[in-house]
């Protein structure tokens, strides 16, 4: 495994949820992961377009961090972000570590526990390089 990881977070908000405050959790997050013993959290701008013909009431606000840590450091932030998710209106965080995918939603509990398990195991047993389009990567959590 490498020395430094690199973790993108993308944060979609529900359906109800505006840009703006988006944005705002999305920067609490970034402070509360600064927080951890990592190396570094910046704000991006996810990539995509905007569906052709998507009605405003169609989109959903997202916001995403770009993480770099040390690969020991993924359990506690991974921890960090489904604590941070409860009693936010947040629908889901899309977690890329390396290009390895967990998607975190309103699962229960022991369900989000069994996904970022199954998702660590999978990074510490795989090679360095990232996964093959669909294959080994654990199912995402259901809302």
């Amino acid at each position: 495994m490498p020395t430094t990881s690199r973790m993108s977070l993308v944060v979609s908000g529900g359906i109800d949820a505006d840009q703006e405050e988006l944005d705002e959790l999305t920067s609490h997050l970034r402070r509360r992961l600064l927080e951890l013993d990592i190396d570094d959290v910046r704000p991006v701008r996810p990539g995509g377009d905007i569906p052709e013909g998507a009605k405003p009431s169609e989109l959903i606000a997202v916001g995403a961090l770009a993480v770099s840590l040390a690969p020991m450091t993924l359990r506690p932030v991974l921890h960090l972000v489904e604590t941070w998710m409860r009693n936010r209106p947040v629908r889901t965080v899309k977690v890329d570590v390396d290009g390895r995918v967990l998607e975190l939603g309103h699962a229960t509990p022991e369900q989000q526990q069994r996904l970022v398990e199954a998702f660590l195991e999978e990074i510490r047993t795989a090679p360095d390089e990232p996964s093959a389009q669909g294959g080994g990567q654990p199912p995402a959590a259901q809302e």
